[in-house]
């Protein structure tokens, strides 16, 4: 039985991991030891480790066949050490035949509402999304200089019954005004993991897909449908001129970007049926 290793056991782990298990020997890196009792009881094997210290990481060496690597870069910086760690790792020791790793639609910037499909070049605007395109870039270039079989997967925003912007909408954080506002992409979490899966067994070498639903929906939009759905009053709505000055920086680098991922890639080579094709078929 082949050797999959997770790479940030976060909730889409958690969502994946039922479906990978009989199928692979499964291995799991985690800083904090205190998860493995939860990960034991799900069939996998926790290995010790922090991607922050490249020390740490020895016994990942030639451990898996396949790398799931889902961790996040660091937090400052526009370059990701963590992957970088991890590629040198996996290097010692005999490689890795395939890897898949989750990243961002983020790193396209914004594209004014335009339609992108996996052709169009990557241009961040933030920090965080330079560190995943050098994350990316990274895996590329080994992935080719090693013969290794690497997938990315570029994610928009993931949600789910308990990942909804509840929080958001309770507290009247406001949207933006329908004529100036931007288009914005989703991927249910559970059909996410399925995408993975599907990447480990169709995806094609050194390719990128979009993992992203069918929905056309404005980001004001979105928050309406949530509050309706949960009988919540809708959000406020600003101007884009107010929203620089009254929002913090972390939702702006969302509301300055607008795009419609294009998803047929992933439709055609990987095979994906989405189970929800929109936001609605949750909320329903």
């Amino acid at each position: 039985m082949k050797r999959l290793l997770i790479i940030g056991c976060g909730d889409i782990a958690r969502r994946t991991i039922p479906l990978l298990a009989g199928h692979y020997r499964l291995y799991a890196l985690v800083r904090n030891a205190t998860r493995s009792t939860g990960l034991r009881e799900q069939g996998v094997t926790p290995v010790i480790g922090d991607l922050d210290s490249r020390k740490q990481l020895s016994k990942i060496a030639g451990l898996a066949d396949v790398v799931l690597h889902l961790a996040p870069p660091p937090n400052t910086g526009t370059g990701d050490n963590r992957t970088r760690h991890l590629l040198a790792a996996l290097s010692q020791g005999t490689l890795p035949k395939r890897l898949i790793y989750i990243s961002t639609s983020g790193v396209y910037g914004d594209s004014g509402g335009a339609y992108v499909d996996e052709t169009r070049p990557v241009r961040p605007r933030t920090a965080r999304a330079q560190r995943r395109v050098d994350a990316e870039q990274q895996i590329r270039r080994w992935a080719r200089r090693n013969g290794v079989h690497a997938t990315i997967l570029r994610v928009p925003g993931i949600y789910a019954a308990e990942r909804l912007p509840l929080e958001r909408i309770r507290s009247s954080t406001p949207a933006l005004d329908a004529a100036e506002d931007g288009y914005t992409n989703h991927i249910h979490a559970d059909d996410l993991a399925r995408i993975i899966v599907a990447a480990l067994q169709r995806g094609k070498p050194n390719r990128v897909y979009h993992a992203s639903g069918d929905g056309e929906m404005k980001m004001g939009d979105y928050f309406d449908i949530v509050a309706d759905a949960y009988r919540l009053p809708r959000p406020p709505r600003i101007s884009r001129a107010e929203a620089q000055r009254v929002l913090p920086e972390s939702l702006l680098s969302f509301v300055n970007e607008s795009r419609r991922l294009v998803n047929g890639r992933m439709k055609r080579e990987l095979g994906v049926r989405l189970r929800y094709s929109t936001v609605m078929d949750l909320l329903k």
